[in-house]
């Protein structure tokens, strides 16, 4: 299997993935802070559907 150079960007979006789910927990878990709860949760999801359509349309 040959080894694939992804773009620098594509691993800045797995950065982002991460902060988004690590802060919708401690949003959820110790604040009451709604609407930023959903606005970080809904913001790793659009940065996981772009990495899922991004990698399996261009890799």
């Amino acid at each position: 299997m040959e080894s694939v150079a992804y773009p620098a960007a594509w691993y800045l979006l797995w950065v982002v993935i991460a902060f988004c789910g690590i802060a919708t927990w401690l949003l959820r878990n110790f604040t009451e802070r709604v609407e930023v709860t959903r606005l970080v949760a809904f913001t790793g999801v659009a940065a996981m559907s772009v990495m899922v359509v991004w990698t399996f349309t261009q890799f």
